[in-house]
């Protein structure tokens, strides 16, 4: 019997891409995406291409959402795998579009980031793990950032420094921690759970649009990042659980 997967944000960017690569490997995907209308025209290109991919609606800030994708899911196929990828990037905005300073972030657009970014993802996570654990091969990957991480924020040297935006590099420091403890209390089980940074791609996710984007030096296309994601999805029996992944290997939390 195929695996079986859920990405959340999969009807483009990132999640897309990585509901294509997993597809193409064989496994059962569930398409989560908050709109019905991009989820189902999303999982049509992909069975075209002869995946086994059904959208679902998934909102998950939305606690009956999150509750009524969970129950479809163990009712009709089960979860070996749980890609967590929906985020956004809310800093504010101040005139001629750039991002305010850390102190002159406005406290709801950080609100909004982690409203996403950190409790949606814990909210569809504890979810579904009563579902993984019947799994014999449960696998969390929640996508991070290098922007959150401590190592690399502290490093004079690190041009990623320069971005500087504090909710959202504050919000994927939080999900690192999560990672890290959800591992530690999953030692024992068969459950993996490790967070991944993509790399810097062209997806809409980084304001400009990924089309404006593809193409640009320094941003790789979606296909670069889901390979990552997709391998850590796969991890065997004896892979690495509570560790942080980037393209080049393990990062510093």
């Amino acid at each position: 019997m195929a695996r079986t997967v859920l990405i959340s944000g999969a009807n483009r960017g990132l999640g897309f891409a990585t509901a294509r690569l997993l597809g193409r490997q064989g496994l059962r995907v569930w398409l989560g995406s908050r709109s019905m209308n991009a989820g189902n025209a999303a999982a049509e290109t992909l069975r075209a291409e002869g995946a086994d991919v059904s959208a679902i609606q998934l909102d998950i800030c939305d606690e009956s959402s999150v509750a009524a994708a969970a129950a479809r899911i163990e009712a009709e196929t089960g979860l070996d795998i749980l890609i967590n990828n929906a985020a956004i990037m809310d800093e504010g905005g101040e005139p001629g579009g750039a991002a305010p300073p850390p102190s002159r972030v406005p406290l709801d657009a950080i609100a909004r980031t982690y409203s996403t970014n950190v409790l949606g993802t814990l909210r569809l996570t504890q979810q579904l793990l009563p579902v993984l654990l019947r799994s014999d091969a449960p696998r969390i990957v929640n996508v991070s950032s290098r922007l959150g991480s401590f190592g690399h924020q502290s490093d004079p040297q690190w041009p990623g420094r320069a971005v500087n935006k504090l909710g959202y590099s504050s919000s994927k420091a939080a999900l690192n921690m999560a990672t890290l403890m959800l591992a530690y209390e999953l030692r024992d089980t068969s459950v993996k759970v490790n967070a991944v940074s993509p790399g810097i791609i062209a997806t809409d996710l980084n304001g400009e649009g990924a089309e404006a984007l593809r193409g640009r030096p320094g941003f790789g296309p979606p296909e670069d990042g889901a390979d990552l994601v997709a391998r850590c999805a796969l991890l065997p029996h004896d892979g690495p659980s509570g560790r942080f992944f980037g393209p080049g290997g393990e990062l510093a939390w």
